[in-house]
């Protein structure tokens, strides 16, 4: 994106943030939201961020370890306890050892209650899930994890709620304190236009009919409302304060604000949130926002060069990373990079394979170890934030449907995997799980878990790899990808074999005058000349010496 287009398009939020809305259709008439400070939100420098040099894990409650201990002990549903009694396998809290994945940050998926398994229907967003524990059990959870070094980040489900939630019970008969808290139209008036991706987004209840982007059972909330971003404000400080989350994971934050029969990206939204951001900065000042903003990277990076976000998930760049190992060639992956990194201030990113949302890379590459770690390598040596998805580690399978991808982890090669003692889990683990689990992988060094927690670890001692720029390098053959990542006068340089056939003596690119004093990943010195063997599907960091 030109910089006269970006610099245009914030003009345009901030505007619209000072009450310079455009007409609406089929809405009421706008309203100015409350004010969050005196003074216009930035961006703070990503050099502040204590989130810069993380590894996150995401993490399905119900889904990671049901406690062994307690009142919600053998239940067949994970919660706080469980977490806990598993958190030495993500950080032990000493950094000597090397048998934890060496994690330090965690996103939690929605812990509120909630009729559905998922949670993003939010009935009360001042407590937490009973299947999952009390607020003291998640508190108890949060003190284990900041006393191993471990941040922990909370979905926050603002763009809608579900709708047995009060408000909108409320809403629905016609209580005037709640009446505009979500979006209504006459029955003659109900706009014929469908969602983004052809859904049905305007739904009847009670005679009224009312907008929701993703389903009857989620009404958006209407921050036209001055009341409505009043309480998002109570609800973050709550979090924040109470309860002692980091920060947040934004869910579906781009829909906010609707403007007619644009439901994504309107200025609206981004001059909204870029008062959250102020407002919460004044709760917590090092709180962490990353966003879900489900669109190319054009459109992301413009949620964070108008500081509405600390970080967004890259999804573009994701695809690109199962793009390679899958299909074995550079070209989509390359481009990406040089794309995402030209798009985005200082790295300011966040990085994954894949999340809740999508088919499990394990699946994706047809469970093949070495794509498998072929793509960790490439997730884990890029620039950005990245993210991990619980059971990505040990190349846990799933697709489609959503509970498919959300089953629960496998522990041992015994019933349930070890994830519960009940007679059965919430929900069936995914066939072979007996030998695909965290005590096989344990004892296997060259498994992917290990894998994986070689990664980890080295990412969190080089700073190169979480501060550091990256220049692609031309390797003159579609089926080798190369980069160069570099900070303070230290460089690194990581080359792939995406192909599933050895090359033989291959020159380093850019390796004329090079010298190499150690290899980080991969096992191999490149020769005198700067030559190397690049066995199939395999990945090489090296330090270059002549810097």
């Amino acid at each position: 994106m030109s910089a006269f287009r970006r610099i245009v398009w914030v003009l345009i939020a901030l505007a619209a943030a000072a009450g310079c809305q455009p007409a609406r259709v089929e809405r009421p008439a706008p309203t100015p939201a409350p004010a969050a400070t005196d003074t216009a939100p930035t961006a703070p420098s990503h050099d502040a961020g204590w989130w810069r040099d993380r590894v996150f894990y995401e993490i399905f409650v119900r889904s990671f370890a049901d406690s062994s201990t307690g009142p919600l002990a053998n239940d067949g549903v994970g919660d706080f306890q469980g977490l806990i009694e598993r958190l030495d396998y993500l950080n032990d809290g000493d950094p000597a050892t090397t048998t934890d994945l060496g994690i330090t940050g965690i996103w939690l998926m929605p812990i509120s209650p909630s009729p559905s398994y998922h949670g993003y229907d939010v009935t009360d967003y001042y407590d937490v899930n009973p299947q999952y524990g009390t607020r003291d059990d998640f508190r108890r959870f949060l003190a284990e994890c900041h006393n191993r070094g471990i941040r922990v980040i909370v979905d926050l489900v603002l763009n809608h709620s579900s709708s047995r939630h009060q408000q909108f019970k409320g809403a629905l008969r016609d209580d005037p304190a709640y009446r505009d808290w979500y979006i209504f139209v006459p029955p003659d008036r109900v706009p014929q236009v469908r969602g983004p991706w052809d859904q049905v987004v305007w739904h009847e209840a009670n005679g009224k009919h009312y907008y929701g982007i993703f389903w009857s059972g989620m009404p958006d909330l209407n921050y036209r409302t001055p009341a409505v971003t009043a309480e998002a404000y109570r609800i973050a400080e709550f979090w924040l304060r109470e309860m002692g989350a980091d920060g947040f994971r934004l869910d579906a934050i781009r829909h906010l604000i609707e403007d007619g029969d644009v439901m994504s990206d309107t200025p609206e939204t981004v001059a909204w949130l870029q008062a959250f951001q102020s407002h919460v900065r004044s709760a917590r000042p090092d709180v962490l926002t990353v966003g879900e903003v489900w669109a190319g990277t054009e459109i992301v990076s413009d949620y964070i060069y108008a500081g509405a976000l600390d970080l967004s998930l890259v999804l573009d760049l994701a695809a690109a990373i199962i793009d390679a190992a899958k299909s074995g060639t550079r070209d989509k992956l390359a481009y990406s990079i040089d794309r995402v990194a030209a798009s985005y201030p200082d790295g300011r990113y966040a990085t994954m394979i894949t999340n809740h949302d999508q088919n499990r890379v394990a699946s994706e590459l047809q469970e093949d170890p070495a794509r498998m770690k072929l793509a960790a390598t490439l997730l884990l040596t890029l620039p950005g934030v990245p993210f991990i998805y619980y059971g990505e580690e040990i190349g846990q399978i799933g697709a489609k449907p959503d509970e498919m991808i959300r089953n629960p982890m496998p522990w041992t090669g015994g019933t349930h995997g070890g994830f519960t003692s009940a007679a059965q889990p919430w929900e069936p683990l995914q066939p072979g799980h007996e030998l695909r689990n965290v005590v096989a992988q344990d004892a296997d060094a060259s498994s992917l878990l290990n894998h994986y927690r070689r990664l980890v670890r080295l990412r969190q001692s080089e700073p190169v790899l979480s501060r550091g720029g990256v220049r692609n390098l031309e390797t003159g053959r579609s089926d080798v990808i190369a980069w160069e990542r570099a900070l303070h006068g230290r460089r690194l340089t990581m080359i792939a074999n995406l192909s599933g056939a050895e090359i033989q003596d291959y020159r380093l690119p850019g390796t004329a005058d090079a010298r190499f004093t150690a290899e980080l990943i991969g096992g191999v010195q490149p020769g005198a000349d700067g030559s190397v063997t690049l066995t199939p599907r395999s990945a090489y960091l090296f330090v270059r010496a002549d810097q």
